[in-house]
């Protein structure tokens, strides 16, 4: 499956290296109205930026509040799964705002937005791991649980009660809405059962597309939403799979190939969803084809290392389980900007910050991130 891309892949690798050289930004002046005054965002721990430190979850995403996390840029543990930024910081950044609180921390209205993120969230809803006996270690929120989160925000913090369309609108007007990717975890906490990828991923696509129309039918005009990323080339995949289970850049095939085929579901339900809504804009940003260029032409992005874990400990791949980045047993590589990952799970500041230039300057958003913000621009 993934060796038929190979010739596209290298031609939208080079046509992105030639966008990303070139010195124009969104911004393109100081002058220029900002398109957006806010961003909501969701996801799970690829798009989290602190609610982790307010909620229960897995055991093994505890360690997030200790160092190295946050190293790189923040200087010290921000509850960001990273060394540093994530993709929806690079994303505030480009619009010009500050980075965005996490839910847990707001107190009152948050006039640049909020993020409602959480990390170990899943697109089913919990009750249904609960049913299945798949609760014991998981993080019992989802992407129905982010959306009663942000219904709550906008009733405590401007007023706008559910039923209230007209307050809704005008609160949206200048919001942009980045749902981050999220179904990784709905895969990850049924392995080793009767529950078949099939039966997932019929559930999480019917519970995503859900939350996206939600968000439209409240007035979202303005829509990003990210698919999944190849998972099978995280070291945590790398280190359960067999060895023959590998793929023509190394990863884990299996895993790669769910990813993938979670991510057509994803674009089929968006071209219906934007038949119902054209008055939306609503572009899905290809994090699967954004990770497979870095992953086949590494070196091309400043990066050395594609399969080890920059924080962690073990071989062959710096990743334990059982002694995850942020424990006393592991420890930082000196370079993280050399390593796509980070602890084994989560990629590293300067991993993503190729991967959002590829989504916001680059030609991996569909339709392309700038024709959001020209639509936004010309319609006020």
């Amino acid at each position: 499956m993934a060796s038929s891309f190979s010739n596209q892949i290298t031609l939208i690798t080079i046509a992105t290296i030639l966008i990303l050289s070139s010195p124009t930004s969104i911004a393109k002046t100081k002058t220029n109205p900002l398109p957006f005054k806010k961003i909501f965002a969701f996801g799970d721990s690829f798009t989290d930026t602190g609610n982790t430190g307010s909620v229960s979850g897995p055991s093994g995403f505890g360690h997030v509040s200790n160092p190295p996390y946050g190293i790189t840029f923040f200087h010290r543990p921000t509850n960001r799964y990273s060394d540093g930024r994530l993709v929806i910081d690079f994303v505030a950044q480009s619009l010009s705002l500050p980075y965005l609180p996490p839910y847990r921390s707001v107190k009152g209205q948050s006039p640049n937005g909020v993020n409602f993120a959480v990390a170990g969230s899943t697109a089913i809803n919990y009750e249904f791991f609960v049913k299945n006996n798949l609760s014991l270690d998981i993080t019992p929120q989802s992407i129905q649980t982010q959306l009663v989160w942000f219904d709550k925000y906008l009733e405590e913090s401007v007023g706008c009660k559910a039923e209230d369309g007209a307050c809704r609108a005008e609160e949206f007007e200048d919001a942009l809405f980045w749902v981050g990717e999220i179904g990784v975890n709905d895969y990850a906490y049924t392995v080793g059962s009767s529950v078949s990828s099939d039966t997932i991923r019929k559930l999480a696509i019917s519970s995503y597309t859900g939350f996206i129309t939600a968000l439209l039918k409240k007035g979202a005009k303005y829509v990003v939403v990210q698919g999944l990323p190849m998972s099978g080339c995280l070291p945590l995949a790398m280190t359960l799979a067999p060895q023959d289970d590998r793929d023509d850049i190394g990863c884990v095939k299996s895993v790669n190939s769910q990813s993938y085929t979670h991510n057509i579901a994803i674009l089929n339900q968006l071209r219906a969803l934007r038949k119902q809504f054209p008055q939306a804009v609503i572009t899905y940003a290809d994090y699967w084809t954004a990770y497979r260029a870095v992953m086949q032409n590494p070196a091309q992005f400043g990066f050395s290392d594609r399969f080890r874990a920059c924080c962690g400990s073990g071989e062959p791949y710096n990743f334990d389980v059982f002694a995850t980045c942020g424990t006393p047993s592991a420890s930082a590589c000196p370079t993280p900007s050399k390593y796509v990952n980070w602890d084994g799970v989560h990629l590293t500041e300067a991993m993503y910050k190729v991967v959002s230039d590829m989504f916001l300057r680059g030609t991996l958003t569909q339709p392309p991130f700038s024709y959001l913000l020209d639509r936004k621009l010309r319609q006020g």
